[in-house]
């Protein structure tokens, strides 16, 4: 073992110029480099991604990676070119030939490192390709995802075992770095990895200094103030809103600070130009929803202020692991008020299907079911049934884990060509087994002015061919420049299965999956502010919340061991009679929705998340937003306005 250990430091300093690993990265790259799938859960900031980067270049074949940001990746890729190590990633804004050079170089062996989203394996052309591409390791980063007991589920990561068997990829590698014990579990169960092949770092910082500072509403902004002219150096600065990070950051620039805002809101080259200049330092401050920080790898960040509550006791720690990566002395604040706690759980409320849209969709499929194959284009269906698209995938994840229905493929509805070149020319570079095939197509296509539509159906019936040998082919002829190939309109096909699709059962099923799901989520969030009002030392009990037994029980840089615990500032009083204009707000509601939707049932949960602003796909198609109520309680506990609201419809 001391031979293969010293192999490892040295094959790490040639490599990557770095003379040691980190802890935790070389008992990770020992397990897989035995063959043993792994689970490493290390904090924020202490080198996860080696645990990849170094064990693709010791395996034969392609490592892929599944990594949720676009921003993440190209870091990612950045820090693999200066390494002299092949990597290529596959997203949307890529031209055709860009994306033809990386597949070509994942199919040659000359890429070793192939970054994609977990929705790339939507694409039926990736699915193709990827299929005859040797594959030694499948790596997924933020793997806490997969979890439905984690902070940031995401159903898609719930196929990536089932990605994994069809593609045969014998190794995997789970990265995170915040999982809690249960998710841990979950994850690890999911990938069959044995517990002795999860390795977990202490996530204890003794660089990082947490302040928790008890302010009433009114005083936030001179109090965010105060601390940025108190610490010197990069600061992020999150919030819960776009609005509320547009306006801090206004005020900020008023005051003479460097400060921008950043939020999903703004466009994709806005984004990435405020982050390069923060990166740069060309930005001092970046107030921002959480949509910023993912891949942020700036190592002197020496301050994250929560201006507004996080989302969960994960987001925190997340977020706040951000700071001082140089291992410097770094400032964590919250400035803890809990006005922001309505908004908080209002988010899980508003995202949890009522019965009577479980019922839609089930009674949907039923009847969009033709010879038990159900075809769907999510957009659609999520107009259809009200159910927003997150929970909507995680309702139909649910469902194939229930044994009801089960994902076949995914295409494209919409595929139109415009010739490039000699078609007729082409024919002769065409492989022999192609030519019959070519000749059917090129017999079969409808043409509007330049564009013409491959048809599948006749294709199908007359010259017995499917829908993926048409693809094939004129894939093969896009590559060669002969043609351009246009697609759109993901339609998802599934496998109905009769038996298991009992309309009442499952309706009760589901029913129940998603109240335990908004229980789980609300006492994510009652569980942080119990944790923020602790009389412990704050570093221990964040450390031991992710199942670290090792930190110091007295850390002496946070605010308990200073002696401040902290008691949240008193929510101010509220108008006695704020429910009284609810039964007008209602009233127009439901006029609207006579006019604009005459068939949508105007329901206690619909009429609250209308006045608490919580966006559903109702509400954009008959512009809620333009009426007078609605978010006119978005400040309110949601449960307090249903309550309201029920009175005012019994009335």
């Amino acid at each position: 073992m001391t031979d293969s250990r010293t192999e490892l430091t040295t094959a790490l300093h040639t490599q990557f110029g770095f003379d040691h690993f980190r802890n935790g990265q070389q008992q990770t790259i020992e397990h897989l480099l035995a063959g043993h799938s792994s689970l490493a859960v290390f904090p924020t900031g202490s080198g996860k991604s080696l645990c990849y980067q170094f064990t693709a270049t010791q395996l034969p074949n392609l490592t892929l990676v599944i990594s949720p940001l676009i921003a993440l990746m190209h870091d990612q890729l950045a820090f693999l070119k200066e390494k002299g190590i092949p990597a290529a990633c596959l997203e949307s804004s890529q031209t055709k030939e860009e994306s033809q050079a990386v597949m070509a170089g994942a199919q040659n062996g000359t890429i070793k490192i192939l970054m994609i989203s977990v929705e790339r394996f939507k694409n039926e052309r990736f699915r193709r390709f990827i299929k005859h591409v040797a594959i030694s390791m499948l790596v997924v980063d933020e793997a806490h995802c997969i979890s439905e007991w984690g902070h940031n589920f995401r159903p898609d990561y719930l196929k990536l075992p089932a990605y994994q068997t069809e593609l045969g990829i014998p190794l995997v590698l789970l990265l995170t770095a915040t999982a809690t014990r249960r998710v841990q579990k979950d994850m690890a169960q999911k990938f069959a990895i044995h517990p002795e092949h999860i390795v977990q770092t202490g996530f204890y910082r003794d660089n990082l200094d947490i302040e928790l500072i008890p302010v009433q509403r009114d005083d936030k902004l001179s109090a965010l103030t105060s601390v940025l002219n108190d610490t010197q150096g990069a600061s992020i600065v999150y919030v819960t809103q776009q609005k509320t990070a547009e306006d801090i950051a206004q005020a900020l620039k008023a005051d003479g600070l460097s400060a921008m805002a950043y939020h999903a809101g703004l466009g994709s080259e806005q984004r990435s130009l405020i982050q390069a200049d923060f990166m740069a330092s060309k930005t001092r401050i970046i107030v921002a929803t959480i949509a910023f920080g993912m891949g942020i790898d700036k190592a002197d960040i020496r301050l994250v202020v929560h201006f507004d509550l996080p989302k969960s006791i994960e987001n925190y720690s997340q977020e706040i692991g951000r700071a001082g990566r140089d291992n410097q002395p770094s400032r964590c604040v919250l400035l803890a008020n809990l006005e922001g706690l309505s908004t908080l759980e209002n988010f899980v409320y508003g995202d949890t299907p009522e019965a009577y849209d479980i019922q839609t969709l089930l009674n949907t499929i039923t009847e969009q079911t033709s010879d038990s194959v159900w075809e769907t284009q999510l957009y659609g269906l999520s107009n259809a049934t009200n159910i927003r698209s997150l929970p909507l995938k995680t309702l139909l994840v649910q469902l194939e884990l229930l044994g009801a229905i089960t994902s076949q493929y995914s295409y494209y509805a919409d595929v139109r060509l415009k010739w490039e070149g000699d078609r007729m020319a082409f024919a002769q570079h065409l492989p022999q087994e192609w030519q019959s095939a070519y000749q059917s197509i090129l017999n079969a296509i409808r043409y509007k002015k330049i564009w013409g539509t491959p048809d599948f159906d006749r294709l199908f019936h007359e010259a017995g061919l499917a829908r993926g040998d048409v693809l094939a082919v004129l894939e093969h002829a896009a590559d060669q420049g002969v043609l351009t190939l246009e697609s759109k309109g993901l339609t998802e096909v599934y496998r109905v299965q009769p038996d298991a699709f009992q309309t009442a059962i499952l309706s009760d099923q589901l029913q129940r999956y998603v109240e335990e799901k908004q229980a789980s989520e609300v006492a994510r969030i009652a569980t942080m502010i119990r944790f923020f009002q602790l009389d412990r030392c704050l570093n221990h009990n964040l450390a031991r919340y992710f199942g670290d037994r090792e930190a110091p029980e007295q850390c002496g840089h946070c605010s308990v061991c200073r002696g401040k615990v902290l008691t949240f500032a008193p929510v101010e009083n509220e108008e006695a009679d704020w429910q009284a204009p609810i039964a007008d707000y209602v009233a127009e509601l439901a006029q609207h929705l006579t006019q604009k939707s005459p068939n949508t049932v105007l329901s206690a949960v619909l009429a609250t998340r209308f006045l608490t602003g919580l966006t559903q796909p109702i509400f954009t198609k008959i512009k809620a937003r333009q009426l007078a109520g609605f978010g006119k309680y978005e400040e309110k506990p949601y449960l307090a306005v249903l309550e309201a609201v029920k009175d005012t419809l019994k009335a």
